[in-house]
């Protein structure tokens, strides 16, 4: 599950620069690669979406088991 959480918390930071050169630059770095909405880009889109979901539930304590330091 380590391994599950890492590829997630480094998906979420992906996905977090390619909002901020969205923000800053009006530049979708997804979009450039895989074209605007292209199935490649919604996969990615999806991918990054579930690996936020993951990161966000690794900081739900769940029974038995404290929270993880970051």
């Amino acid at each position: 599950m380590n391994v599950v959480l890492g590829v997630s918390k480094i998906l979420t930071i992906i996905g977090g620069l390619n909002w901020g050169l969205i923000g800053f630059f009006d530049f979708n770095l997804v979009d450039a690669i895989f074209g605007a909405g292209s199935v490649g880009s919604k996969v990615v889109y999806i991918v990054v979406g579930i690996a936020a979901i993951l990161t966000l539930l690794d900081f739900v304590p769940r029974e038995g088991r404290g929270r993880t330091e970051v």
